[in-house]
């Protein structure tokens, strides 16, 4: 499979055009990839365009592809998005990690009661920046066309919010329904990942008050770096995606 990079900004580049890789990527692709001229690459912008090119100048500060095939390729929809509360050491960054790996389209860092870890003021810039990073660099990894938001940290009020217009599921182990039971019905699904010690009774009280639905993954509890990701494949196999 061809080496897979990406440009910083929307692609509007044509069969015979030149692409510039620039910055982190060239230095990426040259360095850690060790891309040779005459090699074939693909190249996205994270928008749905999907260039073929063959590498014609390599350097650690630009890597010029001359453009072979162009194609382009609509948002997914329904989307699928993952509501991550926020956990402590790196669990929450493994669930992003694999999310996107395995098709989510949006990520959602949710504060929620029980989370340990907080971001206040400075932090919740640095922890989405981090969060953003991780996304770009596994939705490359895997080939994306597509690469994910990772929106602003966001309150139980917001994903209440949410569930005016989409389908909010809250991933919980005492819930009477199963994920693999789910008929979609054409509306985004949201799928709420609580922390470490769960999501509260009131939180549950309050999100399923506005709609939300509570659902059951499996006869297991699984630690909140696994939950998201593993219910994102369910919901791939139910939507037609896999």
């Amino acid at each position: 499979m061809a080496l897979h990079f990406l440009v910083e900004t929307s692609s509007d580049a044509a069969v015979g055009d030149l692409v510039s890789l620039t910055g982190a990527e060239a230095k990426h692709a040259a360095v850690v990839r060790r891309l040779r001229v005459g090699e074939t690459v693909t190249v996205g912008d994270g928008v749905g365009v999907w260039l073929v090119g063959v590498a014609e100048e390599v350097s650690p500060s630009r890597v010029d592809v001359r453009v072979s095939e162009r194609s382009t390729q609509e948002a997914p929809s329904p989307r699928i998005v993952l509501v991550q509360a926020l956990a402590k050491g790196d669990r929450d960054e493994l669930a992003v990690q694999a999310a996107c790996e395995l098709g989510v389209d949006e990520i959602v860092p949710w504060q929620a009661s029980r989370s340990i870890s907080r971001w206040d003021g400075p932090k919740a810039v640095k922890g989405r920046e981090r969060w953003a990073t991780i996304v770009r660099e596994a939705a490359k990894q895997a080939h994306r066309r597509w690469v994910p938001e990772v929106a602003v940290s966001a309150s139980t009020s917001d994903l209440a919010a949410r569930a005016s217009t989409q389908r909010v599921l809250l991933l919980d182990p005492g819930a009477p329904a199963r994920l693999s039971e789910l008929e979609p019905d054409g509306r985004d699904v949201v799928l709420v990942v609580g922390p470490e010690g769960g999501i509260s009774d009131d939180e549950i009280a309050k999100l399923v008050a506005a709609g939300a639905e509570r659902v059951l993954l499996g006869d297991t509890v699984l630690r909140t770096s696994t939950a998201g990701p593993a219910a994102i494949a369910v919901l791939s196999v139910a939507l037609g995606r896999w």
